[in-house]
């Protein structure tokens, strides 16, 4: 599993092609071509996975019970609009207008990389969400790091 981190500006240009990071290239292990899938997240961004992450997750979620109807509507919506993209000869990639759309993405933009993701920002979104902070981060960062299966995970047996 990777490890991406970083934040990096970018911008569309007219075609809606978005000139990938260096550094977040360096952070990507080469296997033959660079070919990642992109798809609607949470929050309203995009969510850009290299396609060997992609496939895992995939793989996991193909595993769902589908005679339960909250795993057909969820499959539906996880895959509405992942498409898969290679990285051109001028490490660009041309990302659907369909899903810029749906994230308000005009031309500029923020990748949030963390974990084996990045997400795909409207800049001035991802700015206010950031503003947005929690009132206490520290209260936060105690309820989410804090329980694993109910359990502190800190306390000592």
């Amino acid at each position: 599993m990777i490890n991406l981190i970083g934040e990096f500006d970018c911008k569309l240009d007219e075609k809606c092609r978005m000139l990938f990071p260096a550094g977040l290239k360096k952070q990507i292990p080469v296997s033959g071509e660079m070919k990642f899938v992109i798809s609607r997240g949470f929050e309203q961004c995009l969510v850009l996975y290299p396609k060997t992450e992609w496939d895992q997750i995939s793989n996991e979620v193909n595993q769902l019970n589908m005679y339960n109807r909250k795993n057909r509507e969820f499959v539906r919506y996880f895959y509405r609009g992942a498409t898969e993209l290679t990285l051109d000869l001028s490490n660009r990639l041309l990302i659907p207008k369909s899903l810029l759309t749906y994230a308000g993405i005009n031309k500029e933009i923020t990748l949030f990389a963390y974990g084996n993701r990045v997400e795909i920002w409207d800049k001035n979104k991802y700015e206010t969400l950031l503003t947005d902070e929690p009132e206490n981060f520290a209260v936060l960062a105690e309820e989410v790091m804090c329980k694993k299966d109910n359990k502190d995970i800190y306390e000592i047996s």
